[in-house]
Parts: structure tokens; sequence; C-alpha cells
């Protein structure tokens, strides 16, 4: 049976940290899905179909990996793709505590479903996507943090506005 994971997120937007992370777990599953969730209540910068966009170009180059938005409530949407792995990343110990909850409670929800943390390299640790959009809405320059894709969308954006 493959080994299907789900790594959920807002990914708003997609970073390097997110695509070391998924590199890494492509070589681990045999198929990765990169779920990035509607999540209307987080108020992303981009939408869903943005972010879908920005990702399957950061991601294009990796074989085993499908990129999708979601809106159900996660095993379930996990379910529906035959995953049997959910995949979390854990930046810091401040992570920890909160990812512990959540996969706690989603295999209460389904047993069937396991939970998988990686770290992400020492290289990307440090990036967020808050942190990313933050420099960029300043003005500053967040090129070594984001595909370049990332960059020209994040440059479209009128901080007037925001």
């Amino acid at each position: 049976m493959p080994v299907i994971a789900v790594y959920p997120g807002t990914f708003d937007p997609i970073t390097n940290g997110h695509t070391d992370l998924v590199q890494r777990a492509s070589r681990l599953f045999d198929h990765v899905i990169v779920a990035i969730a509607a999540n209307p209540a987080k108020a992303p910068l981009f939408d869903l179909e943005q972010r879908v966009a920005m990702a399957q170009t950061a991601l294009a180059d990796i074989n085993n990996v499908e990129v999708c938005g979601f809106s159900d409530l996660l095993v379930d949407y996990a379910t529906q793709k035959n995953a049997n792995v959910i995949l979390r990343g854990l930046r810091a110990v401040s992570d920890f505590e909160y990812e512990m909850q959540l996969a706690s409670m989603n295999r209460r929800l389904n047993t069937s479903i396991e939970t998988v943390f990686l770290t992400p390299s020492e290289e990307t640790s440090f990036i967020s996507a808050s942190l990313v959009k933050e420099i960029a809405l300043h003005g500053g320059n967040v090129s070594q943090f984001v595909n370049e894709t990332v960059v020209a969308e994040l440059e479209k954006i009128d901080i007037s506005t925001e």
C-alpha cells in the first residue's frame, strides 16, 4: 500500500522552508499532497487560488507532489485523498504543544491516519510566512526566503490597501 502524506497549511505564502520540507518528505513518502487550507478565519493576504498557484510553481520540479486547495476537516480531506499520514513541520519548541494537541485530536477523529513531524533544515528554520509578509509589506527584500514567483506576487501588493 502506498504511503500518502498530506502536508496541510495556509501557505500564505509558500516559503523556502515549506519547499525544503516538501522536498525531504517526497523522499520519505510515495506521494505528498500539499493541502492549502482556505482558512478565511486567518484572513490570508493571498486568496486560495493564488496560494495554490504559487505553491504549484514552487514545487513543480518534484514529481510525486500535488498541490490542492481544501476547506474540509483535515482528517476528512486526508481520507478522501486516501492519505495515511498527516505531515507537520516543527520549527521550534514553541510549536510542539500546539502541534501535539492537533495530532492527538486528529488521531481521536481517525485512528488510521498518523501524524509525522519533520523539522526544518538549519538554513530555513527561522523562515515563516508571517515574517516574509511583514518584511515584504515594508519594502524589504524577501528573495532569499521564497520562490521568485512569490516575490513577484508580493511586489504587486499595495501596502496602502493593507
